[in-house]
């Protein structure tokens, strides 16, 4: 968008607007960067100019609104009254977060997209499991001042519902009941959370509020008569004692009321709490609150076990005061309840409350510790910080293990950290799981290996035909999907060991040879190092064991036997070994394998797959001739310790129309058309054909392998240089699986 408009042509309304906003941030917080707050009013003044509220009235009153709740109500600091101010710009206007962030600094920034996103998540989907919201919301927030103008957000738009439809009064409302007003507890904000329940309450139970209100509102002379009366002993004692104090009725919340009705189940006149008084005491010294309670224990006699000392033992979350409850005239039941004015403070306004009484910010006191130990470490403090910068320090990380994902349904589900969309699918059903194919992440298609966040909307692909793949083992992280994909790739190996047993009793069967498991057992053992039969079977279904050759060896050995564990049987196999390596070292030392006219049998080995060009040498097997290698293959590097009378020297011919696989590893920088370019590059030299592609992207860049059939190193060397003129290829080379 470029600059903002640092001041903005405003009419006297606005004027006001803007000089009230200050004056409640002048009366309420330490310190105040008016120049902040001021920039933060213009510009969200000038996004929103042209939007409307459904109640007609211009948007701008929204966050302005928002930020008075910060400034006033749960007062924190000039930054959170200036997120506030802008917390709908970047999800409702034309400027964008980099415009945010390039004017206020990235801290705004970032306030301002925590606050966005939570908004996104609530928008697309409905409330089913409200504390896996609550969760949901900590994942996801870094920083404790989102909550807090999401709090404020929330709490002025229940106090302007009516202008909404029917059913999104009753949507906000369920939510607000179920998630934000818990949460306001949880964060000490016991103001707040009293009037998103009152507020909720109306909207989802309209009669029973208007009944309970009606009710109250008949008999407010009668009460407060009744409360003035029940003072007047009191108050005198306390003037008497020199104490200072304010004294109020405690406002009567009417959630808390109807929920008290439907848990005793009792009619309003029965709920004994109705008469209540609260002492605020203008004191640093908490034993005046003893005072006054023996003061009011004096007068009218207390019921005991509704005595309650939250000064000596506070609450999780920071509350602090005196609950007890006495006989009062008439034998009417009073709650009493006496606390300083520090105490009230944050019982009203929680964490903003304790910031706003700590004379040493640099340092967290053992009272304000025990808070943030209830929220499970939800806050912790970065010693290297300023102590101006403290909260900016400050991170949710009560979740930081799980992470809360969407299905395209709507549905939540919870996962450990690190989870992938395969460990997703089998969160769904294990069916799903087995079938995956592949992935979309909020609507875009992505490897099954990738990492999810905390609002995720994840979506499964599946094929009837897809089977799990046993490399999934090696990134999924829950313990469903691993067991599941463990169990099948155990259940796979059965039934090829299986099939390998069958193919092996038939050879047994057409030769009349008959060998027991334990017999078989005891000569794979010691001829083959092969530990288990089922080894034994899957590499006859695999082909790395050849079953005629080793029937030979056993037929051989049953005809010979001896006492010495098979010796004879044993030296007649090396003999016959001998006799096929020196066949093989006739045919292949000092000439090339291939194009001889002795045609002797010999393969390429995948583990290095080597091409004309490459140094090689040849590796005499049993039962499948000589497997060609590269001579720097890491598994001819073992042979050598091993078995080198195996090796021999082997050939390219000068010259063959044959065509060999190489492998290309390539990684570059991601754009539209890229693969496209590279499949040119490659198929316009010589006309080589390509085999397989498998690329992956991350973010904004690529990696994958590329399988194609090539001539000799020179071709593959051509090749490799036609695709790193391809503009975005970084890197190119040659790769060995």
């Amino acid at each position: 968008m470029g600059a903002y408009p640092h001041t903005v042509m405003m009419n006297g309304q606005y004027k006001k607007k803007l000089d009230d906003l200050l004056n409640a941030c002048r009366k309420n917080l330490r310190t105040v960067d008016e120049d902040l707050i001021t920039r933060a009013f213009n510009i969200s003044l000038e996004a929103h100019k042209h939007d409307l509220r459904a109640s007609g009235e211009p948007y701008f009153h929204h966050p302005y609104e928002v930020a008075m709740i910060v400034a006033k109500e749960i007062p924190l600091d000039d930054v959170s009254v200036a997120s506030a101010l802008l917390h709908d710009v970047v999800e409702d206007t034309e400027f964008d977060l980099e415009d945010i962030k390039e004017e206020f600094g990235p801290t705004v920034a970032e306030i301002v997209d925590g606050a966005t996103k939570i908004t996104d998540i609530f928008r697309s989907h409905e409330v089913t499991q409200a504390e896996s919201y609550r969760k949901l919301l900590l994942s996801m927030v870094n920083d404790i001042r989102v909550m807090l103008i999401k709090f404020a957000d929330r709490l002025h738009n229940m106090r302007t519902l009516e202008y909404l439809p029917p059913e999104k009064q009753q949507r906000l409302a369920k939510e607000t009941l179920e998630i934000y007003a818990p949460f306001a507890h949880r964060f000490g904000l016991a103001k707040v959370k009293w009037e998103l329940e009152d507020l909720s309450f109306k909207f989802l139970h309209r009669e029973e509020y208007n009944q309970i209100a009606r009710q109250l509102k008949s008999r407010r002379r009668e009460r407060e008569h009744y409360i003035k009366k029940f003072l007047a002993p009191i108050e005198k004692r306390l003037k008497e004692e020199g104490l200072v104090y304010e004294v109020e009725g405690r406002p009567k919340h009417l959630y808390s009321i109807y929920n008290k009705m439907l848990k005793r189940n009792k009619p309003l006149d029965e709920i004994y709490d109705l008469f209540a008084v609260r002492f605020i005491l203008d004191t640093k010294d908490n034993n005046d609150c003893f005072v006054v309670y023996g003061v009011v224990s004096e007068i009218y006699k207390p019921i005991s076990e509704r005595f309650k000392d939250y000064i000596s033992l506070p609450k999780k979350n920071g509350y602090q005061s005196l609950h007890t409850t006495v006989v009062g005239p008439e034998g009417k039941l009073v709650e009493v309840q006496i606390r300083t004015r520090a105490m009230h403070e944050v019982a009203e306004k929680g964490v903003a409350a304790h910031w706003m009484y700590k004379e040493n910010k640099s340092s967290l006191d053992k009272e304000f510790e025990s808070w943030i130990n209830w929220v499970r470490e939800i806050f912790e403090q970065r010693s290297e910080d300023a102590p101006k910068e403290l909260m900016e320090s400050f991170k949710l990380n009560l979740y930081q293990d799980e992470i809360y994902v969407f299905t395209p349904k709507g549905d939540l589900k919870i996962l450990p950290r690190n989870s992938t969309p395969v460990d997703f699918a089998f969160e769904i059903h294990s069916n799903v799981g087995f079938h995956c194919i592949g992935a979309k992440v909020n609507g875009r298609i992505v490897p099954l290996n990738t990492l999810l966040r905390s609002g995720d909307q994840v979506e499964i692909i599946t094929s009837k035909n897809q089977t799990p793949n046993p490399d999934w083992d090696k990134f999924v992280v829950t313990h469903k999907a691993k067991s599941h994909i463990r169990r099948w790739i155990r259940d796979e190996l059965r039934k090829k060991a299986d099939q390998g047993k069958e193919m092996w009793e038939k050879k047994l069967k057409r030769e009349k040879f008959h060998i027991n498991e334990d017999e078989l057992l005891k000569f794979i053992h010691n001829a083959l190092k092969i530990e288990n039969v089922q080894t034994f079977y899957l590499g006859i279904i695999d082909q790395k064991l050849d079953p005629d050759a080793i029937l030979q060896q056993l037929i051989a050995r049953s005809k010979h036997p001896t006492s010495a564990e098979g010796s004879k049987t044993t030296e007649e196999a090396q003999s016959l070994f001998k006799k096929f390596l020196n066949t093989a070292r006739e045919f292949t030392t000092g000439i090339s394998i291939l194009g001889t006219s002795d045609n002797f049998m010999h393969q390429y080995a995948k583990c290095c797959n080597p091409i004309p060009g490459d140094e090689i040498v040849g590796f005499v097997t049993i039962g499948e001739g000589i497997k060609i290698h590269r001579k720097d293959c890491k598994n001819v590097i073992t042979m050598r310790m091993a078995e080198s009378e195996r090796l021999v020297d082997v050939s390219w011919p000068s010259s063959s129309g044959a065509d060999f696989i190489a492998a290309l590893r390539v990684a570059g920088k991601d754009r539209p058309g890229l693969l496209s370019d590279v499949t040119h590059a490659i198929s316009t030299y010589q006309n080589t054909n390509i085999r397989s592609v498998n690329i992956d992207s991350r973010g904004s860049m690529f990696e994958g392998q590329i399988i194609l059939y090539v001539k000799d190193t020179e071709h593959l060397d051509r090749v490799i240089e036609k695709i790193k003129r391809v503009d975005g290829i970084i890197e190119v080379e040659r790769f060995f699986g």
